[in-house]
């Protein structure tokens, strides 16, 4: 990049914007609530826990907050192998001999 090395560590220098002190403020509200969930709760439910706490932001904004924190919802309940859910016997799979 063609960048002059005193305008480069001027930029270094300056402060952080407004909107990542409001990102990091956010953040600690997102990282609450998730925990308050069991760290089950993905972006939409926190959103909605936002709203209900009276902040104002985009769900999308609370899902790139969450994804960069490295915050995850639940995925399912923990399913049980088998095509229908139940346990495997392991019937099945020994092959048959006919007998002598």
């Amino acid at each position: 990049m063609r960048v002059h090395p005193s305008g480069y560590y001027a930029w270094l220098k300056q402060p952080h914007s407004k909107r990542y002190h409001e990102n990091q403020r956010l953040l600690g509200l997102i990282k609450q609530s998730w925990l308050e969930s069991g760290c089950v709760y993905g972006y939409r439910k926190v959103h909605d826990d936002l709203k209900d706490l009276g902040e104002s932001c985009g769900i999308n904004r609370v899902g790139s907050l969450m994804h960069k924190a490295g915050l995850k919802a639940q995925i399912g309940y923990g399913r049980k192998p088998g095509p229908k859910g139940g346990r495997t016997t392991g019937r099945g799979t020994e092959s048959i001999a006919a007998p002598i």
